[in-house]
């Protein structure tokens, strides 16, 4: 009997800059969504151009450092992934 594969999680990416030592900003982050949402998404890390940071689930854009002048908060994304992926889910402090 053939076991049916699981359907693939929603992608989670987050590309940045490795010329501006973005990468531990960048592991943390992914720490965090995978410490919210164990079973639920896949996480790359990805390092891109000069000054990117941006993260994208299944490749929308979520956030992007260049247009916002800011890093992203783990509260915002946490926020922006369970909105698309598990509206329903509570996210406890982070839905303050």
């Amino acid at each position: 009997m053939d076991a049916v594969p699981a359907p693939p999680r929603p992608l989670v990416a987050i590309r940045y800059c490795p010329k501006c030592r973005w990468l531990t900003r960048a592991a943390w982050l992914a720490q965090e969504l995978l410490i919210t949402f164990p079973d639920e998404i896949d996480v790359l890390l990805s390092p891109g151009s000069s000054g990117i940071f941006d993260v994208t689930l299944d490749g929308v854009l979520l956030f992007s450092r260049s247009t916002a002048e800011r890093f992203p908060e783990p509260k915002e994304l946490k926020q922006s992934i369970r909105d698309r992926i598990a509206p329903t889910r509570p996210l406890g402090h982070s839905d303050r």
